[in-house]
């Protein structure tokens, strides 16, 4: 009774041992599907950094503050059109604003 059992508990553990070994394989062709079917993530490119100051955004009164600044004669709103490309009744709220926080002058139709 002891010998048939010891023959069938070998015969169990041989059979343990195919089945892990089945599995196995098994288990690598799934992993190679899986790397076949994977799509392959676009490697990210290195950005360079930039070096410099950045543009400091200016709203559109620094603009016109800083042209009329710098004529020393003066400027009209027909120039200021001209070098802005903003329309003149735009450039008419800005110089209106300016003159009203006492950053600007008129002198006729020239701004100072």
């Amino acid at each position: 009774m002891m010998n048939q059992l010891k023959k069938d508990v070998r015969a169990v553990v041989r059979d343990i041992k195919r089945l892990t070994q089945m599995t196995e394989k098994i288990v690598k062709q799934l992993e190679k599907i899986d790397k076949v079917q994977a799509p392959k993530k676009p490697k990210a490119k290195a950005r360079k950094k930039v070096v410099g100051k950045k543009a400091k955004k200016t709203n559109p009164s620094d603009t016109v503050l800083a042209i009329i600044k710098r004529s020393k004669k003066g400027i009209d709103v027909a120039t200021l059109a001209k070098m802005t490309g903003f329309k003149e009744n735009r450039l008419r709220g800005i110089i209106f604003r300016l003159r009203k926080k006492e950053e600007i002058q008129s002198e006729g139709k020239v701004f100072i």
